[in-house]
């Protein structure tokens, strides 16, 4: 496949229009896409309140292809019943995108031990026997996991449940994609969140991208980006691959852009995979030499400074720019921009958090941006581009496996209860004493478990010492097929756009949307918080917690509203309808930011036949979801390829298109060399499949999995 002259375009715009056709009609998908409903993709957020298409200044329209692919699997006709009870033996050839394309889930499935198959259940026989296992584990015996794609009452209902039942192993996807993140910047700042609102963006003059794809990942910031580059603005991004979106993109909303494309990136530098620390390092020891720093923010607004001083003092710049894999020249010119910017904004992804050494590349981005006091003023500031639409939402309302001092004393003091306070397991030690045969109930509300967890082999395993593991979807993916426990049930749920009661929501910036919900598709999805309410009445029954009533969602706002800090404004929304920004997350939670030494991580020395390999998405897929095999952007149409620069197939010995055998001592697989525009000695392999070669080692700190950084050797097939 040739790569296309720029991203986005007219072919997005005709494939907007052909998975229309395909998912009902246009019309029906314009009016699923202007519902008061805030999007099902990524957290940049649109929706709610002011309309469908709607971004949070207010903005129309905003859409892309993530919106478009998620609403047309939501309006797929049901999985076809010959697919429903078919033998594992079939479904476990089925990739991650046939699996979804096999339609909706309406009827509740179950696989019992020694089955091998899944048969249809009623609703009163899976809330028996999911209730009836729970009863009969101890709490230890359990988890409950959370992707991002829920609702805050459904998450907020969920985790309650588990306290209240015993347990603090409630965890959610961010531990295996942005918990560095979150890590690393309360260490430096006191708060877990990007400290920069939609609008800041609108005022920044320099946009430092590192280890992010937005043209693939998060289509509707290219806009944005596009109108900092009218303005005069900078951008610079910073990722071992050249991604052909970052570089031209033809915004399909905007008429000049759609025509003539826009050059987006103003300077692409390509470090080695791990090479971040020392490009960071480098920039920071080359600011303070030229005296850029802010010495007034610095002496007002923060405290270690000296010792961050003299630790780049003591660097080596030679050195740093030799592991980093960047020239001097390269360097210079990235720190130029910086010193010359008056409001910079520091945005990043999972090239950056997925290391083992993910929390100090956020530490070093954040010192990099104290440094210049490019935080807490307009235009400047931290952002983390964050996947799933709602996943920071729920670490706000308490699903993680430590809630917050005040959270579990309100919680208390509302109900009448007492919580357990004994520490939680976040989500690879729940999948570790799952390992270990000692869980007997596990929950997954939304996402693929299976398929965000590294070693897929032992992830299999894993899942198979469960006694019960119960998921709550809307598609089958790879973790019902793979991720099997002894006894599994898949309990289909509604989508937020289905809901007959309103949800909320949370975007990367902090920003909380009203959903109103809608009609369903198809009669026999339930919805989640409908489902967990019924499980806690027969479990724990009506008081001191009246269950029964937290199915209705507005009762369970203004139980959010009276204990979570900050979502006071949930108390009125029903009447209102007014959607706010949660207060005080667009500064520094502590009166002094903190300034960290970080070392230069040491990574392994490379054999002549390996390569330091990361897992990508495509441009056709969302997390772990797969709507097409091609990926545009990257010129590839298959996915069972690794990605590789030509320097590296010739040094090696091998040709374009060879099979080769990609492996280490995880496990191996059978690829076809595709050309990468990637820094030689480094390669790409696509997410999930290429799970089978990520080891289960974890950042010390994060616990979250090395998932852009693993070596691989390449052999001829």
């Amino acid at each position: 496949m040739p790569l296309p002259s720029a991203g986005g375009g007219f072919h997005a715009i005709a494939y907007t229009f052909v998975k229309a056709y395909k998912a009902g009609g246009v019309l029906r998908m314009y009016k699923a896409l202007r519902a008061r409903n805030a999007c099902k993709t990524c957290a940049l957020g649109m929706g709610g309140q002011k309309g469908g298409m709607v971004n949070e200044t207010g903005h129309f329209p905003e859409f892309c292809k993530k919106s478009v692919q998620a609403l047309a699997a939501d309006l797929q006709d049901p999985v076809p019943a010959s697919a429903i009870t078919a033998p594992f033996s079939y479904l476990n050839e089925l990739s991650p995108r046939q699996l979804e394309a096999l339609g909706r889930l309406t009827t509740p499935l179950v696989a019992e031990a020694g089955s091998d198959r899944y048969r249809t259940a009623t609703w009163h026989e899976a809330v028996t026997r999911i209730s009836a296992k729970l009863s009969a584990s101890t709490p230890d015996e359990t988890f409950f996991y959370a992707s991002g794609r829920s609702s805050n009452e459904a998450g907020f209902l969920m985790h309650l449940l588990a306290r209240c039942y015993g347990t603090n192993n409630v965890n959610n996807c961010s531990f295996y994609y942005h918990q560095a993140s979150g890590v690393g910047l309360s260490d430096v700042l006191g708060g877990s969140t990007g400290t920069v609102t939609l609008a800041d963006l609108d005022h920044t003059d320099l946009f430092i991208l590192i280890g992010g794809n937005p043209a693939s990942n998060h289509p509707r910031l290219m806009k944005t980006l596009m109108e900092l580059k009218r303005r005069g603005g900078t951008i610079i991004s910073i990722n071992p691959l050249n991604e052909l979106g970052l570089e031209r993109f033809r915004v399909p909303s905007d008429p000049r852009s759609l025509f003539f494309a826009t050059t987006i990136a103003d300077q692409v530098i390509q470090p080695h995979i791990g090479g971040d620390i020392p490009l960071l390092l480098a920039v920071a020891k080359l600011i303070l030499a030229r005296q850029a720093h802010d010495h007034a923010f610095i002496a007002a607004r923060t405290t270690g400074f000296a010792a961050i001083e003299a630790h780049l003092a003591g660097l080596d710049l030679d050195d740093l720019l030799a592991r980093a894999g960047v020239d001097r020249a390269t360097c210079d010119r990235l720190v130029e921009a910086y010193a010359q910017s008056k409001a910079t904004v520091f945005s990043w992804a999972m090239g950056v958090t997925h290391h083992l050494h993910g929390v100090d590349n956020v530490r070093a981005i954040a010192d990099l941006a104290l440094l210049r006091g490019m935080v807490g003023k307009p235009g400047a500031g931290l952002f983390p581009l964050r996947g799933h639409s709602n996943i920071q939402g729920l670490g706000t309302i308490g699903f993680t496996p430590t809630l917050k001092k005040a959270l579990l004393e309100r919680i208390e003091s509302r109900f009448g209860v007492q919580l357990p306070t004994t520490p939680g397991l976040d989500t690879m030690q729940s999948m570790d004493r799952a390992r270990a045969g000692r869980i007997r109930s596990a929950w997954a509300l939304g996402g693929n478990l299976f398929g965000s967890n590294p070693d897929a082999t032992v992830a299999t395993a894993t899942f198979a010492a469960i006694d019960q593991m119960v998921y709550f979807n809307t598609t089958l993916n790879t973790g019902h097929i793979h991720g099997r426990g002894q006894e599994t049930w898949i309990l289909p749920v509604l989508a937020r756009d289905e809901e007959p009661q309103a949800t909320t929501q949370e975007s990367m910036f902090s920003y909380v949307r009203l959903s109103d919900g809608g009609q369903a598709h198809h009669p026999g999805p339930r919805s989640e918080v409908q489902v967990v309410a019924a499980i806690a009445q027969r479990v724990l029954g009506e008081a001191p917690i009246p269950w029964g009533q937290l199915a209705d969602h507005g009762n369970v706002r203004q139980v959010i509203a009276a204990v979570v800090p900050g979502l006071e404004g949930l108390a009125e929304i029903d009447r209102t309808k007014h959607e706010f920004h949660i207060a005080g997350r667009n500064a520094m939670s502590k009166a002094q930011a903190q300034f960290r030494v970080v070392q230069p991580p040491t990574l392994p020395a490379l054999a002549p036949t390996e390569l330091r390999a990361m897992t990508i998405r495509s441009e056709g897929q969302f997390n772990s979801v797969v709507y097409e095999d091609a990926d545009r952007y990257r010129g590839v149409t298959r996915r069972d390829v690794i990605l590789m620069h030509p320097e590296d197939v010739t040094r090696l010995g091998l040709s374009l298109g060879q099979r080769v055998t990609v492996g280490n001592a995880v496990g191996t697989m059978t690829l076809t060399i595709a050309a990468g525009r990637i820094r030689p000695g480094n390669a790409a392999l696509y997410y999930p499949e290429a799970n089978v070669l990520v080891p289960r080692a974890t950042d010390p700190e994060s616990d979250t999995p090395s998932f852009k950084n693993v070596v691989v050797a390449i052999t001829a097939a």
